[in-house]
């Protein structure tokens, strides 16, 4: 995978916990544990976006779909 390189800022409580997890060999450094915590937390965000947009759905209009595509093919 290719990288960039940036440049963040942290506040100090954030960078002091921060280096608690790389001595404690949680992370190999600095930039994995902060590329773990993004990728997570793009995760959880596109996760929760999803499970907005499947309870716009209409279950009923669903179900009725889901029978009419289902009989389609046993024909």
């Amino acid at each position: 995978m290719e990288t960039a390189k940036i440049t963040i800022s942290l506040d100090k409580r954030t960078l002091r916990r921060l280096d608690r997890l790389v001595k404690n060999q949680v992370f190999p450094n600095r930039s994995r544990g902060i590329q773990e915590a993004i990728e997570e937390k793009l995760g959880r965000l596109e996760r929760s976006r999803l499970a907005g947009e499947c309870a716009k759905l209409d279950p009923i209009a669903e179900q009725v779909m889901a029978e009419e595509g289902l009989s389609e093919e046993l024909a």
